[in-house]
């Protein structure tokens, strides 16, 4: 146990003033908040239409249940009902700070919420002039910047599917993206600055439109370089433009297009590490709903908070942290590296903004903890109530560096769901306590449970994460899957009928939830499936360690080899005395099983652009698969990482 809310927090959680709400409109009490997951879970239908007055939705509720066909793949949510995600993102008024967004180099722009929908109504003036109509895509290749915030809103309030790519992404990474959805216009930066140094990307720009027939307009954001003029128009990009020239215009008001709930909202893209990326299509009802229960309710967000999320434009955690406009907070973009000139720079911006819910991935936890770093002595983070953590599990030794070293009344957050669903899955609640190396619930909503390879559920063993009732924000398609075969293959071809999400989890005997790691980067240790997570737990803590990967050759009927690649502090510092410590280390804390059969120490960890380890392409190259086939180098952040696997 390692924090419990305070009779005060109990009191003005989000979650509560809900469960007050179904007291009194629908005569429902819980308990315990298990029980409240229990009938979220178990009804869905009813607990979706609770979520939509609770939170007063903006839009036609119109006729019919909420959930009208529960079958999955193929749920059918609210048949009769009209919203725009823009316009309920754009429902708070006034002078104060809707966003404030913040560069590495300190250039900081806020904008309030008055200007946020003046700004929206004239970006999306300057996109129906540019032809831009209901259903046509808009793809931007922008940072985490105002300019992506006003360009999305303005996208859905048209009708339009929004969907980006950070700039870091190459130009094949990027051509395999937005090539699947024929954008019509497409919006761009000259460029970014990361660690410090400034990267131009017009290059890339101008290898992308060539794959991509359907554009009618490139606008440009100059964003880096003061030549940004001269290099554009030398380029010749198909119907260039400037972002001041887009937003010219006279429109005042934003004007928001009912959507059907079911509408196409935004695109977004899986990793892309084995094979093309899948383009995962969400829909306006679905997102709005699930986003306005995430944030109100799990992460406690309203009106009063500043709420940070560090995220590029790549991944789900932006059109997250995005949401927060939904729930009446105040969003802190922040574009630059977390280590950029150190890594207080995410903890000093809590003091410097008064962030009251900063999220992050376990990644920098871990190198926060593995530096020695004491965030609560380099800055004041008194106004921090919420700690987030996502991207990969947070090991017990970053659960208790948080309280030690971060704040001893923080609610610790950590949060496994992903892309697909574009939220949670497992998350916390502020009226529970947070135990270490522990996930407390499952998030509201989400009939999650814990398979074995027979389908049957599990508790307190380690196995498949699955969904066994249909979710709002669950993919409404791939686009261009026009049967709808590559959606079933990816979620339901191992259980037909439930979602198989590819974690590994344990779901324990208080309910709670343990992520064990992917599982098809599951280790087969004679005939016994156990997950990576809690090895990098083991690995990570180590002294003289600071990175690892682990993975198993072994395949069906095969029995091969287990390889722990790990980072040392120092160069060449990894002697066999030191590695058969760790091996000793490895079968005290876990067992026989999970040690490696060889320690090898290599440079950096492959990871994806998202931070991921690489752990199946990985074993893809170990069993012999040639790298083009093993994995995509575009979605790759440091492809020099391979090559010591690819030797």
């Amino acid at each position: 146990m390692l924090w419990e809310p305070s009779a005060e927090r109990i009191r003005d959680a989000g979650v509560t003033h809900y469960q007050d709400f179904l007291a009194s409109e629908h005569g429902l009490s819980f308990a315990d908040p298990r029980d409240l997951w229990r009938w979220s879970a178990a009804e869905p239908g009813a607990f979706w239409e609770t979520i939509w007055n609770f939170c007063g939705v903006r839009g036609e509720r119109g006729d019919g249940p909420a959930l009208a066909d529960a079958r999955m793949p193929g749920a059918a949510w609210f048949p009769g009902a009209k919203v725009n995600y823009a316009e309920n993102a754009l429902s708070r008024r006034g002078g104060e700070p809707a966003m404030i967004a913040i560069r590495e180099d300190a250039a900081t722009v806020v904008i309030s919420w008055d200007e946020l929908r003046r700004q929206v109504a004239k970006c999306a003036g300057g996109l129906r002039r540019l032809g831009v109509h209901r259903g046509d895509r808009v793809a931007a290749v922008l940072p985490n910047c105002a300019h992506t915030v006003i360009l999305m809103l303005a996208t859905a309030s048209i009708g339009a599917v929004f969907s980006s790519c950070s700039p870091d992404f190459g130009p094949s990474g990027l051509a395999d993206r937005f090539s699947q959805i024929a954008p019509k216009v497409l919006v761009v930066v000259d460029g970014y600055t990361y660690n410090g140094t400034p990267h131009d990307i017009l290059h890339n720009v101008a290898e992308l439109v060539e794959v991509l027939p359907s554009l009618a307009a490139t606008v440009v954001v100059p964003y880096v370089a003061a030549d940004v003029v001269e290099r554009a128009e030398r380029l010749n990009l198909p119907g260039m433009t400037w972002w001041d020239q887009l937003v010219i215009g006279l429109e005042e008001v934003p004007q928001f297009e009912p959507m059907p709930f079911a509408a196409p909202l935004w695109i977004l893209y899986s990793s892309g590490t084995t094979g093309l990326p899948k383009p995962i299509v969400h829909s306006h009802g679905g997102i709005l709903l699930e986003h306005l229960k995430s944030l109100a309710l799990h992460l406690d967000l309203g009106p009063d908070d500043r709420f940070c999320w560090f995220t590029t434009t790549g991944w789900m955690m932006w059109n997250f942290l995005v949401s927060g406009l939904l729930v009446g907070s105040t969003i802190v973009l922040y574009d630059g590296s977390p280590s950029f000139p150190d890594l207080s720079t995410l903890w000093r911006l809590v003091e410097a903004l008064g962030l009251t819910c900063l999220g992050v991935s376990a990644a920098y936890l871990h190198s926060c903890l593995g530096r020695g770093l004491s965030p609560c002595v380099v800055a004041d983070l008194s106004t921090l109530r919420t700690l987030g953590s996502t991207g990969s599990p947070l090991s017990t030794d970053g659960y208790a560096w948080v309280y030690d070293s971060v704040k001893p009344d923080v609610l610790l957050t950590s949060i496994s769901g992903g892309t697909d669903v574009c939220g949670p899955l497992v998350a916390a609640l502020p009226t529970m306590p947070v135990r270490a190396g522990e996930i407390g619930l499952r998030a509201l909503g989400c009939a999650v449970d814990v398979f074995d390879e027979q389908g049957r559920p599990v508790v307190d063993e380690v196995g498949e994460l699955v969904v066994t009732a249909p979710m709002p924000s669950m993919p409404l398609l791939f686009w261009g899957d026009r049967d709808g075969s590559r959606l079933r293959d990816s979620y339901y071809s191992m259980y037909p009928g439930v979602w198989r999400h590819g974690d590994f989890a344990r779901l324990t005997l208080s309910g709670a939830v343990v992520i064990e790691g992917r599982s098809d980067a599951t280790l087969n240790r004679g005939g016994v499936r156990l997950g990576t997570a809690e090895l990098y737990r083991v690995v990570e803590r180590f002294e003289g360690i600071t990175d690892s990967l682990v993975v198993d050759t072994s395949g069906p009927g095969q029995t091969g080899q287990l390889f722990l690649f790990v980072v040392p502090t120092r160069r060449g510092s990894l002697t066999p005395e030191m590695g058969e410590a760790l091996k000793d280390e490895i079968r005290t804390e876990l067992s026989p099983r999970h040690v490696p059969d060889r320690v090898i120490e290599i440079l950096d960890i492959p990871r994806t652009l998202t931070g991921k380890k690489l752990e199946v392409p990985v074993k893809r190259l170990l069993t012999g698969v040639p790298l083009d086939r093993a994995v995509s180098l575009a979605a790759v952040a440091n492809p020099e990482a391979l090559a010591p696997f690819i030797r």
